[in-house]
């Protein structure tokens, strides 16, 4: 696990990279990480107020899971602290989670057959995303056991009605799988807007592939340097 003073910088970069690549959704969504340490998880969360585009890595508040600010002088979204206390509770390897409502995944999550194989990208996620059914804002931290209960041992969740969720052992991991997971949403819909009957890969050639980028997770480290290196060549200061 990465010392705090990196997790704040990793978590600072994916706020930024997300508004670079037009995920953001004004004050709206959150992605958080986990801290290390014994005893009952805390966890790093945007401040709410800021846009993506602002956030620096001092600006991140820590939450514990009672739903206390304990480092920080602001406050949180409180549907954020719903979804994501509920994960960090129940997996002890989703260090990192990312929730989107990106206009591709919103979408996918209205589609009534969910996410589709029609594509490589696609079948990194086959029989590894879950379903979650809307329940309105997130604001009843009962639906927490629900939420919990729908990702499972997944990579990701599809909310119903409302967008996407990652979740990893690093931020580094987290975001590859939002990232990947919200461009296969947008292939999904490019393909099945052409005015043409789609094909799905069959399953057993989905399990092959799946397996074959699962082999190549390793490299999600790479990608994510050079994310950041994207980054610093545009603005540093969300190392701040």
């Amino acid at each position: 696990m990465n010392d705090i003073a990196t997790l704040r910088r990793d978590l600072a970069a994916a706020y930024r990279l997300a508004a670079l690549f037009g995920w953001d959704d004004t004050l709206y969504t959150h992605f958080s990480v986990r801290l290390p340490g014994d005893g009952e998880p805390r966890f790093l969360i945007n401040p709410f107020g800021l846009f993506f585009e602002e956030i620096r890595a001092s600006d991140l508040i820590v939450v514990d899971m009672h739903g206390k600010v304990v480092e920080g002088n602001a406050d949180y979204n409180v549907a954020g602290f719903t979804i994501h206390s509920a994960v960090h509770m129940a997996r002890d390897d989703a260090h990192c989670v990312i929730h989107t409502h990106t206009l591709a995944g919103m979408a996918v999550a209205a589609q009534n057959d969910g996410l589709l194989q029609l594509n490589q990208i696609s079948s990194e996620f086959h029989q590894r995303l879950g379903y979650h059914a809307y329940e309105g804002v997130a604001l009843d931290l009962d639906e927490r056991a629900r939420i919990q209960a729908s990702l499972g041992d997944n990579i990701a969740l599809l909310l119903r009605h409302h967008g996407l969720l990652s979740v990893g052992a690093s931020v580094a991991d987290a975001f590859y799988v939002m990232y990947y997971l919200n461009r296969a949403c947008e292939i999904q819909l490019a393909a099945t807007g052409g005015g043409q009957a789609c094909s799905e890969i069959p399953a057993h050639l989905a399990q092959h592939a799946c397996e074959q980028l699962q082999g190549a997770e390793w490299q999600r480290q790479l990608l994510w340097q050079a994310w950041l290196r994207k980054l610093d060549r545009l603005d540093t200061r969300y190392r701040d």
